[in-house]
């Protein structure tokens, strides 16, 4: 997460309004036959078993590691300090702890709100937008071939490949024809456009020599050519790189401001911004530093997009055509709640609360449609949407062909539970510190498609939820598309839980011990993968990096394992400055389940590399296979200070066709003592791509 700045980079918000009114007690739902399971986990009552169990177990692996290494067991490389899982060590002395991921991960940046009650005519309201918005979303324009958004890069709203403007163009923005010069991307049905570039003030910028997304420090950079004041310029330049990455699009009816910067100097030249930061809360802007060819002294400059004086900005008000869009979601993640949900969720702003993830796992960018309302648990429906840019940091960090795993995961999870969480079950327990998980699902890739620059559209059912002392359980359904033609479906169960029920979960196993199959099979022989090493290399072919470094090596038993035709184990150790805990969530960091699903997968494919099967392709590429459905379960966290993350998967089957293999695992993950994470019928597919 971004450091502190002032006022608009700051996530701390003015404390928001106390709710309009009381809100009724929801009828508890009744219990369904899928939330029996994970009811009774929760109601199990070992934690006293369970913790002796957990000491047993660690005590065993710290005795298992120390004759393994002949080392001390609470030490590793540099004395730091590793918390031992099962299956940790055996007795060969080559198997130690796998190191942390590359240290050159990218840093990540990028009125009186009323919300939605809710109502039924708000729920007709929000039926029947499909078309309309569809027409919005046309195919992504990328930036420049060859340039990637790091982890935490602004993503802009639209979309454009137009970066140079003459007079004409810029006066186009001038009168508010934002769409005529940078393309129908930056309109959106329902969305007034009253923003002008240079509003009441002379247009001082002749011409914009270029416009880079990602350039300067990374946030962008804008060169213009000036014939007036050289603040007004500076200040102009920042407009045009607000209104190039959509911001006014957030907000209808709004408007620019900023003041201008006090520059003395020629009143013809060049100026060179650089943007330092952007956001979209606590309302959307751009901060920046000028720089001017004359040599005079660099300015700050700042604009804001502002919603008109008196405008409401919760659900359904910011952008009338849709409930929720890009500005709640980012709200919803790290801002205020109240603008994000309405009201009612005041008081779980700047506070550990259910929220999005952040930054570069933000997933989902608008709500487009919801038939149900605040209050009502048991079943809605609603349609949402994702912009995927060809740009994104997933793409360049994958090993896969396109779309990686855990994305898949991510964006359908985020958007299935998102409406699940606005109708209001956490409302129920005011008052009371409630964390979500996912507790898991089954899903489905119905074909493959090439997700770059793409819209994902997603139809989801919330079927069902389960109000319990001290926490909720609500399942849905969801289809995710592109063209109108489904490709992924799934379905899912989320948890939200006091912290009460956090701390006393016992895994998988209901607090029993559960070694790894190497641990107790320690005489079994192994060899070792360098994931490392190979990654060290930039011409290796088909290596996850940077961002998605999450494995260093993997341990392979040929023909072991409990379907006897393979065995693979990974241990890595947890570095609480990991990226991903100040995504996943804000004040409450918790590693994705999805990147421990996207870890076990890492290792197939390395294993798939080491074994040869990529001999005789001309092009091999990882691809997710179609109709293999695939399940996981979640029955635990690992958080910054949990020391290790361990993983086995058992090859279940290796399928080949005439242009590659599919291969299909069985795996588990564990903190230290505790499984807690299950996948069954992962598969992963190598084949040639011109084939």
């Amino acid at each position: 997460m971004p450091q502190a700045a002032p006022s608009p980079t700051s996530t701390a918000q003015a404390a928001p309004p106390a709710p309009t009114s009381e809100v009724a007690p929801y009828p508890a739902a009744p219990v369904t036959e899928a939330a029996l399971g994970p009811i009774g986990e929760l109601r199990t009552g070992l934690v006293a078993a369970h913790r002796a169990a957990l000491g047993a177990q660690v005590a065993l692996q710290r005795a298992l590691w120390q004759r393994a290494t002949g080392t001390a067991a609470d030490t590793a490389s540099g004395g730091r300090q590793l918390a031992l899982t099962s299956g940790a060590a055996s007795s060969h002395s080559s198997r130690t702890a796998f190191g942390a991921p590359d240290a050159a991960h990218p840093a990540g940046d990028g009125a009186t709100p009323t919300g939605s009650r809710g109502s039924a005519a708000e729920s007709a309201r929000f039926s029947g937008n499909r078309q309309a918005a569809a027409d919005d979303h046309l195919p992504i324009t990328s930036a420049a071939a060859g340039i990637v958004a790091r982890e935490g890069a602004f993503k802009p709203l639209a979309r454009t490949g137009r970066t140079q403007l003459d007079r004409a163009a810029l006066e186009l923005l001038a009168q508010g024809a934002v769409a005529e010069v940078f393309g129908p991307g930056h309109q959106r049905h329902g969305v007034e456009v009253a923003v002008r570039l240079a509003a009441g003030e002379p247009l001082v910028l002749t011409g914009i020599e270029s416009i880079e997304l990602y350039g300067g420090t990374g946030d962008g950079r804008v060169v213009a050519r000036y014939d007036g004041a050289p603040g007004a310029a500076a200040r102009q330049a920042a407009e045009v790189f607000a209104l190039f990455t959509g911001m006014h699009l957030c907000l209808s009816g709004s408007t620019l401001s900023g003041a201008t910067p006090a520059v003395s100097g020629a009143t013809q030249g060049t100026v060179e911004l650089v943007v330092t930061s952007l956001d979209l809360v606590p309302r959307p802007y751009v901060a920046a530093t000028a720089s001017f060819a004359g040599g005079e002294p660099s300015v700050a400059v700042q604009v804001t997009v502002a919603e008109p004086a008196g405008a409401g900005v919760g659900p359904g008000q910011a952008a009338p055509s849709l409930l929720l869009n890009e500005f709640h979601m980012t709200h919803l993640a790290r801002g205020d709640q109240a603008i994000a949900m309405g009201p009612e969720f005041a008081e779980y702003t700047g506070v550990r609360a259910t929220r999005l993830p952040t930054g570069g796992l933000l997933l989902v960018d608008r709500v487009r449609d919801f038939d149900g309302a605040r209050g009502t648990l048991d079943a809605a429906s609603y349609t949402t949407e994702y912009d995927s840019p060809a740009d994104s940091w997933y793409y360049a960090d994958t090993a896969n062909d396109s779309m990686p795993h855990f994305v898949y995961m991510e964006t359908s999870l985020q958007a299935a539970l998102l409406m699940g969480y606005y109708a209001g079950p956490t409302l129920t327990q005011p008052g009371v510190t409630l964390s979500l998980r996912n507790l898991g699902g089954t899903a489905t890739v119905l074909r493959q498609v090439d997700l770059r620059d793409r819209t994902i559209e997603q139809s989801s059912r919330m079927l069902s939820t389960t109000i319990l002392p001290g926490s909720s359980l609500q399942t849905f359904d969801y289809t995710l598309s592109v063209d109108g033609e489904p490709f992924y479906t799934g379905e899912t169960m989320f948890g939200y839980f006091s912290d009460e029920a956090l701390a006393n979960q016992t895994g998988l196993d209901a607090g029993r011990p559960a070694p790894s199959w190497l641990a107790e099979n320690p005489q079994a022989p192994v060899r070792t993968i360098d994931v490392a090493a190979r990654r060290a290399d930039p011409a290796a072919p088909l290596c996850s990096r940077r961002a998605l470094t999450l494995i260093d090596r993997v341990e392979v038993v040929d023909g072991g394992g409990k379907h006897g035709a393979g065995y693979l184990h990974s241990l890595r150790a947890i570095d609480p400055d990991d990226w991903f805990f100040a995504r996943h969530f804000h004040l409450d960091p918790v590693i994705p389940g999805s990147l421990g699903v996207e870890s076990v997968i890492h290792a197939v494919q390395e294993w798939l590399v080491d074994a040869g099967h990529t001999a005789g392709m001309a092009d091999p590429v990882f691809r997710i296979p179609a109709d293999i459905p695939f399940s996981w379960r979640y029955r635990g966290q690992f958080l910054p200070t949990d020391g290790t993350v361990e993983l086995e998967a058992h090859i279940k089957e290796l399928r080949r066709g005439p242009h590659g293999v599919i291969a299909v695992v069985d795996g588990s993950l564990w903190k230290p003592g505790l499984r807690i994470y299950e996948v069954t019928d992962l598969a992963v597919e190598l084949v040639d791509r011109g084939a």
